[in-house]
């Protein structure tokens, strides 16, 4: 294998690992005011110009590995609005609290003023 595409793989993950990061801080920022499900954070989302569509693959994917780690858990379920269809509703837990709050203050990651948009 050469060291190029070695170094632009190394590069590209790299590149993701932040973007997941702050995908993260985004999706937890939405839950700590309150329930919602995945196409409803995406809907919030691109409302802020964060995300190019408010296509619910830009929130799905995060929220399995958000709830995998213990930071959002599934609460109940409803019907969804924009689809009609049976989906999870999700909320923040305490380890998601205090999470969101360290990834806030990182700033990579800042989602208060100054936060760049998608645009």
């Amino acid at each position: 294998m050469s060291t190029i595409t070695h170094q632009t793989r190394q590069l590209s993950f790299e590149d993701m690992q932040l973007k997941k990061k702050i995908r993260y801080a985004q999706i937890l920022n939405r839950l700590i005011k309150g329930k919602k499900t995945a196409k409803e954070i995406a809907v919030e989302l691109f409302e802020l110009k964060l995300i190019p569509s408010a296509e619910r693959n830009y929130t799905a994917p995060r929220l399995t590995e958000l709830e995998k780690l213990g930071l959002v858990k599934s609460a109940d379920k409803k019907v969804c609005q924009y689809t009609g269809k049976k989906v999870a509703i999700y909320e923040i837990t305490l380890d998601g609290i205090k999470k969101y709050k360290l990834l806030n203050t990182d700033r990579n990651t800042k989602l208060e003023k100054g936060c760049e948009s998608y645009e």
